[in-house]
């Protein structure tokens, strides 16, 4: 089975005025969370579907650089194979394998052409 998207993420100036225009336009939902992982302590989580329904979830967050855009994630069964298999087809890291508590160690890398990505390896035990 190939890898999937699972997840997506958008930075954000203002948060506030992001989730007013998302839920405007599109209907989406959000829950403000704490992470320590992240600059300013504060993930937003965002619901795009109802219970059941087909969809991608995502999140936002306060921008951490100039330039800092939107990714999606993939799902992988081995991030450490993964960012090898990256590397070795002349892509790169861009933010080295982190762990998020309760949910997976995700990585941040770019391809050959400038694309950024974000995989994840599910494990609910990671710290």
């Amino acid at each position: 089975m190939p890898d999937t998207y699972v997840h997506f993420e958008i930075p954000a100036d203002d948060p506030d005025k992001l989730m007013g225009f998302y839920g405007d336009v599109f209907g989406w939902r959000f829950q403000r969370l704490s992470n320590p992982a992240i600059p300013g302590g504060e993930y937003i989580a965002i619901s795009t579907r109802d219970e059941g329904e087909p969809g991608l979830d995502g999140g936002m967050y306060k921008k951490v650089f100039e330039g800092d855009g939107p990714r999606s994630y993939i799902s992988v069964s081995s991030l450490d194979e993964t960012v090898a298999k990256v590397e070795a087809a002349g892509g790169s890291v861009t933010m080295p394998r982190m762990a998020v508590a309760g949910i997976g160690w995700i990585a941040v890398i770019t391809d050959p052409e400038g694309n950024v990505q974000g995989v994840i390896e599910a494990d609910a035990n990671a710290a």
